[in-house]
């Protein structure tokens, strides 16, 4: 395996920032106050998290018109 010639961009990819976001997601859930949780109606955060990830894939589909 090689990483892609363009690596040094990644960090501009939809894919990578929706992943970053899905990775960061669970501990940043774990900090917020239990109020706040409490907006978030019961079960929908497998829902969420799944979500993210389809957005991960189309993200990681389009074109972004980036050049190297």
């Amino acid at each position: 395996m090689k990483p892609v010639s363009n690596w040094k961009n990644s960090w501009r990819w939809l894919s990578v920032q929706i992943g970053t976001l899905i990775a960061v997601l669970p501990p940043a859930w774990a900090q917020l106050p239990t109020d706040i949780k409490a907006m978030v109606p019961d079960g929908w955060e497998p829902w969420i998290v799944s979500g993210m990830a389809i957005a991960l894939i189309v993200g990681r589909l389009i074109d972004q018109g980036m050049k190297e």
